[in-house]
């Protein structure tokens, strides 16, 4: 496609994923192997919040999360997207069609939902996390992920509050909700980690990614400010090992994708 035809990106597009493939963009191999990280966090957590609808604790709740899904997929379509352009492949070659050790997704999103305030207490991290990801970005010398993220920062904010607020609810509910969210925290916590681990992929990818390590700061600063309103503590526990942006998975994706991508593997090339 000539760049006379082609969708021109900007940091300050609505970018869809639809504007990325019909642009000139090309990822070089190690943007997109970073891109692919974002999108694989987005749209792992997108499938285990999906779980939820129908079954979340009232029907404004439902719709909510299934908002918050619906969100990450959005995001994970761009990134994804973004990524195949590097091997000529689409988000849907990359959602369908990898395996298990393919994925580069972190532990924390893996996870199983337990019970609804240790979905919540994960999705506390993840949005916290994406935020200060996200705002770093938008400086980010790749056109394509600063447009990403300008789209995606307003909407991680939503989750962020939509957290945030549930954990106050939680914790300073009743007995109950306050134990269940005091155990949430600690099952969540072990993960966190690895969210802000550097590695030689994103140092080599100066002004492009984000080293997660620059965002620990403000994230350990504005959770704290949450737990600290919710009458709670950072658990003190011990780090899990991680390994998912190696392809290192814990036992909780494998069934995940099998069930994510059975449709599209027992019928190739349907459509409807």
């Amino acid at each position: 496609m000539s760049s006379d035809s082609a969708t021109r990106i900007t940091p300050g597009n609505a970018l869809r994923p639809e504007d990325i493939a019909a642009s000139d963009a090309k990822a070089p191999a190690d943007t997109a192997e970073y891109a692919l990280r974002l999108g694989d966090d987005s749209l792992i957590l997108a499938q285990r919040l999906g779980w939820w609808i129908s079954r979340a604790p009232e029907l404004e709740e439902d719709i909510a999360l299934s908002n918050i899904a619906l969100d990450l997929i959005g995001h994970a379509r761009s990134f994804l997207t973004y990524a195949g352009t590097a091997w000529d492949k689409s988000e849907d070659d990359l959602a369908y069609w990898r395996g298990e050790g393919d994925y580069r997704s972190a532990h924390i999103v893996e996870q199983e939902n337990g019970d609804f305030a240790r979905t919540i207490a994960r999705q506390l991290v993840v949005s916290f996390y994406q935020f200060e990801l996200y705002t770093a970005m938008l400086a980010s010398k790749d056109e394509t992920l600063a447009a990403i993220a300008a789209k995606a920062v307003k909407e991680v904010d939503y989750h962020r509050d939509h957290s945030a607020q549930w954990v106050l609810r939680l914790s300073l509910g009743t007995e109950e909700s306050r134990t269940r969210m005091i155990r949430a925290l600690e099952l969540v916590w072990p993960y966190v980690g690895e969210l802000f681990q550097d590695d030689d992929l994103v140092r080599s990818l100066d002004g492009t990614a984000v080293l997660p390590s620059t965002l620990r700061a403000a994230f350990d600063e504005k959770i704290a400010a949450v737990l600290a309103e919710a009458e709670l503590q950072v658990p003190d526990v011990q780090s899990a090992p991680g390994g998912g942006r190696q392809g290192l998975h814990s036992e909780y994706l494998g069934p995940l994708l099998a069930e994510m991508q059975v449709l599209a593997r027992e019928h190739p090339g349907a459509s409807w």
